[in-house]
């Protein structure tokens, strides 16, 4: 996929979120991903709203690195506590790299800081079982510009909820 293939599809994605009714969204229509999850607002602290927005669902790394920084232990030590007391929860970590280098190269990158995520939570206690890795390179960008402020925030592993753990 090209550049102005790309941006064609961002700005169509821009346009289509633009046309939703946000109204809809309020704590009464909360969606419950857990059985025991409470409301889904970000002021229930066992929902994956809160999770996202206090506990923090991403770390970011540096150029061409898998190392966790003190800042991304700090989100993924949070993380692990959370996990840890919201059971009923698994998670997926997608690992994500900047547009810079191949492919390739990106795509084994992201797994190496997916997996460093990973390994992290599974130290402070999180089972294993309950955590999966994808890696999806350079290909999901949240920012798109050729600039070090948007290659940053593109270098990221973010953790994703899911409920309804069975296992």
């Amino acid at each position: 996929m090209n550049l102005l293939s790309k941006i064609s599809m961002a700005v169509a994605l821009v346009a289509m979120a633009a046309c939703t009714n946000n109204s809809a969204l309020d704590d009464t229509n909360a969606v419950n991903l857990g059985g025991s999850a409470g409301t889904g607002s970000a002021a229930d602290p066992s929902s994956p709203a809160y999770f996202q927005q206090a506990v923090g669902d991403r770390v970011l790394f540096e150029v061409d690195q898998s190392t966790l920084n003190d800042a991304a232990r700090a989100t993924l030590l949070a993380q692990a506590n959370w996990l840890l007391e919201n059971t009923d929860f698994a998670a997926t970590i997608e690992g994500h790299a900047d547009e810079q280098g191949t492919r390739e190269y990106n795509l084994a990158l992201g797994a190496r800081r997916a997996n460093a995520a990973r390994e992290f939570l599974i130290s402070r206690g999180v089972a294993g079982s309950r955590l999966k890795v994808v890696s999806y390179g350079k290909e999901r960008p949240i920012e798109i510009c050729s600039e070090e402020a948007c290659y940053a925030n593109n270098r990221r592993a973010v953790t994703v909820l899911a409920g309804g753990l069975t296992g």
